[in-house]
């Protein structure tokens, strides 16, 4: 009897998973779920732009990585900090030792410091050993400025990011009104190329010569400065990329020529059905007939 009910409710819960299965098919079927706004109008990151260092044998433009920190140091610096860069290795895209001087002592934020005489905080002149300092003293600081937005750090944007410098280049480029019926909450802006599509930085790249580049550098127009901050940011998350690269390429050729060598020797020495192991010891019967001679001719009786 026990088992028979116990059969029923199994049934009876059986039936009810499938009546409720066939319930949200059919509701999905004959109303299917409206489209979020992300899902209409987020777009993915331009890839029409080619980067020097793409591919396996790419390699950094230190031209281009100079115009990105200039636009970094003028424009993005305002608000975004580079806390896992120092000044000094600024010296790997062309700096020299003096100009990585002069930049640290002309930096528009100073460093937090203690004045040794009176163990109060202070500030200081940051020096090539220090990281590049941040706009603000912490996050509060940074929300209380930015309408309670947190400006992230731009040292990993590069990496951190699906796209990397594609989408860094897409998010600069990409600010524009809003298509008809959208509407932008107050202090965010509208641009496709973000997750939620509303971010709080209003357009950073606003019109052509916004940061001034030396003589026989490209005109700096917005594309171009964009493209040149993406650069800069993807060295920032990835400065070793080159290394990695140089040292990449004498591995797989050695792992190649190894990989030929140790097939070579397979079918020297193992491959072919003709190749018979010779059964040996002392139990092998040559050996005890040779073994028994032996004790015969010495006089040795077993």
């Amino acid at each position: 009897m026990i088992r028979f009910l116990g059969v029923l409710v199994g049934l009876g819960f059986a039936f009810v998973v499938l009546l409720a299965f066939g319930f949200g098919a059919y509701a999905f079927v004959t109303s299917p779920p409206e489209q979020s706004a992300e899902a209409r109008y987020h777009l993915a990151p331009r890839h029409d732009v080619r980067y020097s260092f793409e591919g396996p044998l790419g390699r950094f433009d230190y031209q281009q990585l100079q115009r990105g920190f200039q636009v970094y140091r003028e424009v993005c610096s305002t608000c975004h900090g580079l806390s896992q860069v120092a000044f000094r290795n600024l010296r790997d895209i062309g700096y020299s030792e003096a100009e990585v001087r002069a930049i640290a002592d002309q930096w528009p934020h100073q460093m937090a410091s203690i004045n040794p005489d009176t163990g109060e905080a202070a500030t200081r002149k940051p020096i090539p050993a220090d990281h590049i300092p941040g706009p603000y003293a912490n996050d509060t600081q940074a929300r209380a400025a930015n309408n309670n937005a947190l400006p992230p750090d731009l040292s990993l944007m590069a990496k951190a990011r699906e796209g990397g410098p594609h989408y860094i280049h897409s998010l600069l480029t990409g600010f524009r009104n809003p298509p008809a019926g959208f509407e932008v909450p107050q202090n965010l802006h509208y641009n496709p190329y973000f997750a939620n599509l509303n971010i709080a930085m209003p357009p950073p790249l606003t019109a052509d010569g916004q940061v001034t580049y030396g003589p026989g550098n490209p005109r700096p127009t917005v594309d171009q400065m964009a493209q040149d901050v993406s650069a800069f940011l993807m060295w920032s998350a990835e400065p070793s990329m080159e290394t990695r690269h140089q040292v990449g390429i004498p591995v797989l050729v050695f792992l190649l020529i190894a990989t030929i060598l140790a097939y070579l020797s397979y079918q020297n020495i193992w491959h072919g059905g003709d190749r018979r192991v010779r059964a040996t010891g002392p139990l092998d019967p040559d050996n005890m007939d040779k073994r028994q001679q032996a004790s015969r001719e010495a006089g040795v009786t077993e």
